[in-house]
């Protein structure tokens, strides 16, 4: 399996991981007797996106990362979510979006031109793409949608970060 093929994988993983996260906040807010969608417009600073949009964004980096490295076009989410069932939509769309890739797709990833949307007339080369800026932002948003739900209480622990590991007797 290639390099590419490989950090879908984990994307799926995470995504997955998020979504029991956001379950958890769900559970938490029902034990606390609160609307779990209060949880939705929490950050960790003031000029930090809310939990709503950490988790858009992480769907957002895992889906550009797969179309932008395969030459295949993104599917379109506009960010209208505002609840938690509409999160676990946008999450479980793009994680079966990331399913449909296979190590092929990647044929020539790390040599594709990157276009930045945020610098007009430059781009990365793929492989510095992935490695520089596609999974650091993914995980970036990911682990600080795992501070907000965590700094709100809910009872979350690095085993929920990392999530399933293939453990093997030895």
């Amino acid at each position: 399996m290639s390099y590419y093929a490989d950090a879908v994988s984990q994307l799926i993983k995470m995504l997955e991981n998020v979504d029991r996260w956001l379950t958890a906040g769900e559970e938490h807010a029902k034990k606390k007797s609160f609307d779990p969608n209060v949880l939705l417009t929490q950050r960790l600073a003031p000029d930090q996106f809310a939990l709503l949009r950490q988790v858009q964004a992480a769907c957002d980096a895992a889906k550009f990362f797969a179309a932008r490295l395969s030459g295949k076009t993104a599917p379109s989410h506009p960010d209208t979510e505002t609840n938690m069932a509409e999160l676990h939509a946008r999450i479980g769309a793009v994680t079966e979006y990331l399913k449909g890739f296979s190590a092929a797709d990647f044929a020539g990833a790390d040599t594709c031109i990157v276009p930045l949307g945020f610098a007009p007339g430059k781009g990365m080369k793929g492989a510095d793409y992935a490695r520089e800026m596609a999974l650091p932002n993914f995980y970036f948003h990911c682990v600080t949608a795992y501070s907000i739900l965590r700094h709100n209480g809910v009872e979350l622990g690095k085993r929920d970060y990392i999530g399933n590991m293939a453990i093997i007797d030895i």
